[in-house]
């Protein structure tokens, strides 16, 4: 393939931030249904990152759970709650993967 000695220095400097060889982007870029631009691409990085921030979140109710359920008390009413939120939570993370694809 033939490119002019910018589009070659363009295609490389775009290869090094997506960390793959330049014949990778390429064909990933051939292959793909559709373009995303760099607004869907934060887009989609800022969700991920808040669904990261609530699986933390979500991740400490779960060991507090557990804790109060292994010491022999009562499975605190709170509990069922918190697991619905998980699910929640796994459902958020299903449609950001599949946003991506």
């Amino acid at each position: 393939m033939w490119v002019t000695a910018e589009e070659e220095a363009a295609l490389i400097a775009r290869a090094a931030r997506e960390k793959v060889t330049v014949p990778n982007l390429l064909l990933t870029a051939a292959l793909s249904e559709g373009s995303e631009t760099p607004t869907q691409r934060k887009a989609a990085m800022a969700e991920l990152m808040a669904i990261h921030t609530l699986l933390a979140r979500v991740s400490n109710n779960v060991n507090q759970i557990a804790r109060h359920a292994n010491a022999g008390d009562e499975f605190p009413q709170d509990a069922k709650a918190a697991l619905a939120y998980v699910r929640e939570v796994a459902m958020r993370i299903d449609r950001a993967i599949e946003g991506l694809m």
